[in-house]
Protein backbone atom coordinates (compact mmCIF):
# COMPACT_ATOMS: atom_id res chain seq x y z
CA UNK A 1 0.00 0.00 0.00
CA UNK A 2 1.15 3.82 -0.88
CA UNK A 3 2.21 6.07 1.82
CA UNK A 4 0.07 8.83 2.78
CA UNK A 5 1.02 12.01 2.42
CA UNK A 6 -0.08 15.05 5.07
CA UNK A 7 -2.10 16.46 1.61
CA UNK A 8 -3.95 12.47 1.77
CA UNK A 9 -4.68 12.17 4.92
CA UNK A 10 -8.92 11.94 5.57
CA UNK A 11 -9.02 14.70 8.55
CA UNK A 12 -8.45 17.60 6.24
CA UNK A 13 -11.18 16.32 4.34
CA UNK A 14 -13.22 16.07 7.42
CA UNK A 15 -13.20 19.84 8.22
CA UNK A 16 -14.81 20.52 4.98
CA UNK A 17 -18.47 18.80 5.42
CA UNK A 18 -21.26 19.93 6.48
CA UNK A 19 -20.47 20.56 10.31
CA UNK A 20 -17.79 22.70 9.31
CA UNK A 21 -18.59 26.68 11.24
CA UNK A 22 -19.39 28.84 8.55
CA UNK A 23 -19.13 32.22 10.27
CA UNK A 24 -20.66 35.08 7.51
CA UNK A 25 -19.32 38.25 6.65
CA UNK A 26 -21.89 41.27 6.14
CA UNK A 27 -23.30 40.95 2.76
CA UNK A 28 -22.59 37.15 2.90
CA UNK A 29 -25.37 35.14 1.49
CA UNK A 30 -26.50 32.24 4.08
CA UNK A 31 -29.00 29.53 3.72
CA UNK A 32 -30.38 28.86 7.64
CA UNK A 33 -31.42 25.80 8.40
CA UNK A 34 -33.12 26.40 11.47
CA UNK A 35 -35.43 28.26 8.92
CA UNK A 36 -36.07 25.48 6.64
CA UNK A 37 -33.16 26.27 4.28
CA UNK A 38 -34.21 29.69 4.02
CA UNK A 39 -31.84 32.15 2.13
CA UNK A 40 -30.74 35.46 3.53
CA UNK A 41 -28.17 38.36 3.08
CA UNK A 42 -26.28 38.94 6.48
CA UNK A 43 -27.36 42.16 7.38
CA UNK A 44 -26.10 42.40 11.13
CA UNK A 45 -23.45 40.36 12.84
CA UNK A 46 -23.73 39.27 16.83
CA UNK A 47 -22.23 42.30 19.23
CA UNK A 48 -22.71 43.81 22.02
CA UNK A 49 -26.07 45.02 21.09
CA UNK A 50 -27.36 42.05 19.50
CA UNK A 51 -26.72 38.30 20.25
CA UNK A 52 -27.36 36.85 16.69
CA UNK A 53 -27.07 37.05 12.93
CA UNK A 54 -29.76 39.32 10.91
CA UNK A 55 -30.56 38.08 7.95
CA UNK A 56 -33.30 39.53 5.10
CA UNK A 57 -34.43 37.69 1.74
CA UNK A 58 -32.40 38.44 -1.13
CA UNK A 59 -35.90 39.94 -2.64
CA UNK A 60 -36.57 41.87 0.52
CA UNK A 61 -38.94 40.81 3.25
CA UNK A 62 -39.16 39.92 6.61
CA UNK A 63 -35.91 39.93 8.28
CA UNK A 64 -35.04 36.99 10.52
CA UNK A 65 -32.09 35.85 13.57
CA UNK A 66 -30.03 33.56 13.45
CA UNK A 67 -27.91 32.05 16.18
CA UNK A 68 -24.95 33.89 17.34
CA UNK A 69 -22.57 31.08 16.73
CA UNK A 70 -23.55 30.58 13.08
CA UNK A 71 -24.83 26.75 14.06
CA UNK A 72 -27.56 26.67 11.72
CA UNK A 73 -26.09 28.47 8.50
CA UNK A 74 -24.38 27.61 5.53
CA UNK A 75 -22.76 28.90 2.30
CA UNK A 76 -25.06 29.28 -0.11
CA UNK A 77 -22.58 28.12 -3.42
CA UNK A 78 -21.93 30.19 -6.36
CA UNK A 79 -23.71 29.31 -9.25
CA UNK A 80 -21.04 28.23 -12.00
CA UNK A 81 -20.82 30.36 -15.70
CA UNK A 82 -18.39 27.85 -17.12
CA UNK A 83 -16.05 25.57 -17.22
CA UNK A 84 -12.48 25.65 -19.55
CA UNK A 85 -9.23 23.38 -19.47
CA UNK A 86 -6.33 24.49 -18.39
CA UNK A 87 -2.81 24.54 -20.06
CA UNK A 88 -1.41 21.87 -18.58
CA UNK A 89 -1.03 17.95 -19.43
CA UNK A 90 -3.56 15.28 -19.07
CA UNK A 91 -2.77 12.39 -16.53
CA UNK A 92 -3.75 8.58 -17.28
CA UNK A 93 -4.26 6.47 -14.55
CA UNK A 94 -3.49 2.90 -15.82
CA UNK A 95 -4.44 1.16 -12.12
CA UNK A 96 -8.24 3.34 -11.84
CA UNK A 97 -8.40 3.35 -16.06
CA UNK A 98 -9.25 7.18 -16.03
CA UNK A 99 -8.25 10.32 -17.64
CA UNK A 100 -7.94 13.26 -15.68
CA UNK A 101 -8.26 16.71 -17.35
CA UNK A 102 -7.18 19.64 -15.34
CA UNK A 103 -10.36 22.57 -15.87
CA UNK A 104 -11.04 25.79 -14.39
CA UNK A 105 -14.42 26.68 -12.84
CA UNK A 106 -15.31 30.02 -13.39
CA UNK A 107 -18.44 31.33 -10.81
CA UNK A 108 -21.01 34.19 -11.36
CA UNK A 109 -19.38 36.57 -8.73
CA UNK A 110 -16.03 36.30 -11.05
CA UNK A 111 -14.23 33.86 -8.66
CA UNK A 112 -12.50 30.69 -10.34
CA UNK A 113 -11.22 27.32 -8.74
CA UNK A 114 -9.75 24.88 -10.40
CA UNK A 115 -10.88 21.23 -10.27
CA UNK A 116 -10.03 18.30 -12.32
CA UNK A 117 -12.79 16.53 -15.26
CA UNK A 118 -12.22 12.70 -14.51
CA UNK A 119 -12.85 11.16 -18.02
CA UNK A 120 -13.82 7.21 -18.46
CA UNK A 121 -11.73 5.31 -21.82
CA UNK A 122 -15.08 5.48 -23.59
CA UNK A 123 -15.51 9.25 -22.72
CA UNK A 124 -11.85 9.93 -23.75
CA UNK A 125 -12.73 8.43 -27.12
CA UNK A 126 -16.01 9.85 -27.81
CA UNK A 127 -14.75 13.52 -27.09
CA UNK A 128 -11.82 12.13 -29.45
CA UNK A 129 -13.89 11.66 -31.99
CA UNK A 130 -16.10 15.07 -31.50
CA UNK A 131 -13.09 16.94 -31.38
CA UNK A 132 -11.81 15.76 -34.55
CA UNK A 133 -14.93 16.95 -36.27
CA UNK A 134 -14.60 20.17 -34.40
CA UNK A 135 -11.31 20.77 -36.12
CA UNK A 136 -12.51 19.24 -39.62
CA UNK A 137 -15.17 21.98 -39.15
CA UNK A 138 -12.54 24.88 -38.21
CA UNK A 139 -10.62 24.03 -40.94
CA UNK A 140 -13.49 24.18 -43.35
CA UNK A 141 -14.39 27.78 -42.60
CA UNK A 142 -11.06 29.13 -42.90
Amino acid sequence: MAEQTEKQTPYQFAKLGEDSPFHPRLGDLASDLAQGGRIGIVISLPDEASASYHLRPPAGGQDWSAWYDGATLRRVPVPVTHVAPMARDVIYDRRARRAALPIVVHHEDGSASESVLILTPAQVELYSIQFERLIELRKNTT
